[in-house]
């Protein structure tokens, strides 16, 4: 009969340690991080902006599947640009300014030292018609296949163009989309809205 008040503090002490939240079981999945997608999000459970052009990584990247190293790819944008000057007509290929070398620099930082034609295009993370910049941290080698690969990320550009443009969406909640997930804003389009082709679409090259 003695052991019981000893037995009785021993199941109230591990019911306070639970309902406190100091189960090891509960640590880790309050707000930061998002397990459903992988994706880091804030206290009010909206997707983190990127660190723009902040690479932690300059070599040895490797493609996460159809997405970017975010190591080496965080994204970049051109601050400061506003919806109006990024819709205006041309904007893209008014502000594309990739050199052959900068190409090659970022084939090397992801290992590519041999590619067949087509297979392969340096891509703006960010896509100029979303405001992104031509700052290595926002290129990648993107492939064609499997899919989804660069064309299907092309549908996805002009998707979030579109938004931009019209207002639903602002310029930061477009650049965010593209650079934290692109595939899971694919996935969300339908069928109809897939085959949208913008007329400012960056084409060869993203």
């Amino acid at each position: 009969m003695a052991r019981r008040p000893f037995q009785l503090l021993l199941i109230v002490g591990v019911f306070v340690l639970f309902v406190s939240g100091c189960s090891p079981y509960l640590q880790g999945t309050g707000p930061g991080t998002d397990f459903s997608s992988g994706e880091t999000t804030t206290s009010t459970g909206s997707v983190a902006e990127p660190a723009w052009g902040r690479q932690t990584k300059i070599s040895g990247c490797h493609a996460n599947g159809p997405l970017q190293d975010q190591a080496c790819t965080p994204g970049d944008i051109v601050q400061g640009a506003t919806r109006e000057e990024i819709c205006t007509p041309g904007y893209a290929r008014r502000t594309r300014n990739v050199s052959q070398s900068l190409k090659n620099d970022v084939y090397a930082s992801y290992g590519i030292v041999k590619r067949k034609p087509g297979a392969y295009q340096i891509d703006h993370l960010v896509s100029l018609q979303l405001g992104g910049s031509n700052d290595i941290a926002n290129l990648w080698p993107e492939a064609a296949s499997p899919k989804p690969g660069f064309r299907e990320k092309d549908k996805v550009e002009n998707y979030l163009r579109d938004q931009m443009c019209n207002g639903t969406m602002t310029v930061k909640e477009v650049q965010t989309a593209i650079a934290t997930n692109w595939v899971a804003v694919y996935n969300s389009m339908s069928p109809e809205t897939k085959d949208f082709s913008s007329d400012d679409s960056e084409g060869e090259g993203g």
